[in-house]
């Protein structure tokens, strides 16, 4: 019996508003970046536990997590909107593009802001919910208003950046071991090559619209390629310390160190050719780097010496998977930053 045309029609209505209403949900809260957040929650969280999983303390420290790094990243844009509307990349986002009002997107930033820490606060810890309350504060009220003022702007976004793996390790143990500040020591090293990569791409943009990044500033190029090439080279001993800690072992000290030299060299490249092709290349590989690092971390995790069942093939390959997400993406406009 066929359906009359008519009737069938109405009811798609409210799917399709539904759906444009995630769909700039999810594109005001920047989701595909908060994926790369949660993924170092969530490698945090694996180490930190050190295989003996609670499945609901890490599905709330996932969640709460990307609550808060969504909550943060509204407020970023609903603070920034006039500026983005001056800059090519970001003038179709939701608030410049006039898609979501201002005032509707400032409850939205609050409302998911406070549910992240309402849920890290119900189902891991204090100190985790310390943490990321701490990262949303400096990210809104300090990053934020720098990024018209000054260069270091980029330092204190890498801070941002650095905390989320070390929430994951907070929830799992309740403290911040070693292995906490060294994990959040490569995601704070990662992060400056990352970002001046991309800010050399797009340095023009980021002068249209008024932010003080290094490459707006420094027109030859030559102190942003001096600092991705020493962070870059920071990312061999950070690395390698995780396994002098006990968190790794040593399949990863060798395959960090190789896949280190790799994105060294394109640092190297990029120092002596400051081109816009060197510098897209090293902030791909940046993409590449970091699930590549973390999924081989929780893949050679020393939880053998106290019993625990090492997480098999399949569950890496699917922590892996879980980053293309953030992965299979066009620039985003800041760093990896919560």
């Amino acid at each position: 019996m066929s359906i009359p045309a008519r009737s069938g029609a109405g009811p798609t209505r409210p799917k399709s508003s539904a759906r444009r209403f995630l769909a700039s949900y999810l594109e005001l809260s920047k989701a595909r970046l908060g994926a790369l957040v949660v993924l170092t929650a969530l490698v945090g969280y694996a180490l930190g536990a050190r295989g003996h999983l609670e499945p609901w303390v890490g599905l709330a420290a996932v969640v709460g997590t990307a609550l808060s790094a969504f909550g943060a990243n509204i407020l970023n844009q609903w603070w920034e909107v006039e500026r983005d509307s001056l800059m090519h990349r970001t003038r179709l986002r939701p608030l410049p593009s006039g898609r979501i009002d201002r005032k509707v997107a400032l409850a939205w930033g609050l409302v998911t802001a406070a549910a992240g820490l309402a849920i890290l606060a119900l189902g891991t810890n204090f100190l985790t919910t310390g943490l990321s309350l701490f990262v949303i504060l400096l990210y809104i009220l300090v990053y934020t208003p720098l990024k018209v003022r000054t260069p270091l702007n980029t330092v204190v976004g890498a801070v941002c950046g650095a905390i989320p793996p070390m929430m994951g390790w907070a929830a799992a143990t309740g403290r911040l071991d070693a292995g906490a500040w060294i994990l959040g020591g490569v995601l704070f090293s990662w992060q400056i090559p990352h970002f001046l990569a991309l800010a050399w791409m797009y340095r023009e943009d980021y002068e249209r619209g008024g932010f003080r990044m290094l490459p707006a500033i420094d027109r030859e190029g030559r102190v942003t390629g001096r600092l991705a090439f020493v962070y870059a080279a920071a990312l061999l001993p950070i690395t390698a310390a995780l396994s002098a800690a006990g968190v790794t072992g040593g399949i990863f000290l060798v395959a960090s160190q190789v896949i280190g030299l790799a994105f060294l060299a394109l640092g190297w490249v990029f120092l002596r050719d400051r081109s816009l092709q060197s510098a897209r290349r090293l902030f791909l590989a940046s993409i590449l780097y970091l699930p590549i690092v973390l999924g081989l971390g929780v893949a050679d995790m020393e939880n053998r010496r106290d019993g625990a069942t090492p997480p098999s093939g399949a569950a890496i390959a699917t922590l892996i998977r879980s980053s293309g997400t953030a992965v299979q993406t066009s620039p985003p406009a800041d760093a990896a930053e919560f």
